[in-house]
């Protein structure tokens, strides 16, 4: 079977919660549980654990590992036909998650996973990204030793383990996306990136197909079908996505005027900032700030 993906977005990055380790004996089997509330992160460093979640039934081997999800019922299928070790990880996260069967379906669903994420967590103003994690993977051996990092800091103070498991946690979880990331089609998702650097370094200039394709090198049209494939958005489209972003944090945070802002986003002309800030918002400048200023 063919894992399917976990798709978080941040920030916030999922966040650890806590770990630990378990043994079955032979002839033992996981424990039924249903709507635990947390992510599961299960790491079998010894024997085989089969594991059922909902419908689907998977077996785990040794150096391999399964995310459990925290709204679904889990229950061994079958008995360890060895002793089997296992690290388990629980974790959560605060904003808007999916599960898709692969990488595809995830980047399709993408701009609506954004959309539903700002409502949720309450970030209408704050730049989000994508999180994939494999929900069943062989693990590197750079993953395992990242895992071990969690067992090492037993003899630590609790003030201080618990912030270093936390950063323990996303450099595990950052190895698997980027690792994912690779895979799928990784010339792609390396120069969407640059595409995205660039203009994140240079929205408040001119910038048009002509000038990505003479600084990057890449014809407009591959640029475009990278960035379509990683974001959901052309180079054109993620360029007025950003300078709205960036409008939104200043008219939350600054008394500017609307023109001095768009002036500061990058637009020319403050009637088109307007126009297009209100055809994808719904509302004009000014009624953003005063909503978004009365609900904070």
């Amino acid at each position: 079977m063919s894992s399917p993906i976990l798709h978080f977005i941040s920030p916030p990055i999922p966040y650890f919660i806590d770990c630990g380790r378990a043994f079955y004996r032979a002839g033992e089997r996981h424990v039924s549980r249903s709507n635990i509330g947390v992510f599961d992160l299960v790491v079998v460093t010894q024997g085989m654990l089969r594991l059922g979640e909902g419908e689907n039934e998977w077996e785990i081997q040794e150096g391999e590992a399964f995310i459990l999800r925290p709204d679904a019922n889990h229950y061994g299928t079958e008995a360890c036909l060895t002793d089997t070790e296992i690290i388990w990880i629980h974790f959560h996260t605060f904003g808007a998650w999916d599960e898709c069967s692969n990488m595809g379906k995830c980047l399709d669903n993408q701009s609506a996973l954004f959309a539903t994420h700002k409502q949720t967590a309450y970030l209408n103003h704050s730049e989000v990204c994508s999180v994939f994690i494999p929900k069943h993977t062989k693990l590197k051996p750079k993953a395992m030793d990242i895992l071990g990092q969690f067992f090492q800091l037993e003899d630590e103070p609790r003030s201080l383990r618990n912030w270093k498991r936390q950063s323990v946690f996303q450099l595990f979880i950052q190895y698997l996306d980027r690792e994912i990331a690779s895979t799928s089609d990784g010339t792609a998702f390396n120069l969407a990136e640059k595409v995205e650097l660039f203009i994140r370094q240079n929205y408040t200039n001119k910038v048009n197909n002509s000038i990505l394709q003479s600084k990057l090198n890449y014809h407009p049209n591959y640029m475009a079908r990278c960035m379509f494939k990683v974001y959901g958005m052309t180079p054109m489209d993620y360029l007025l996505f950003y300078r709205l972003e960036q409008a939104k944090k200043l008219l939350i945070q600054t008394e500017w005027s609307v023109s001095r802002i768009a002036e500061e986003v990058g637009f020319q002309h403050g009637s088109y900032f307007t126009f297009c800030f209100s055809n994808k918002e719904g509302t004009s400048p000014l009624n953003f700030r005063r909503k978004m200023r009365g609900h904070l």
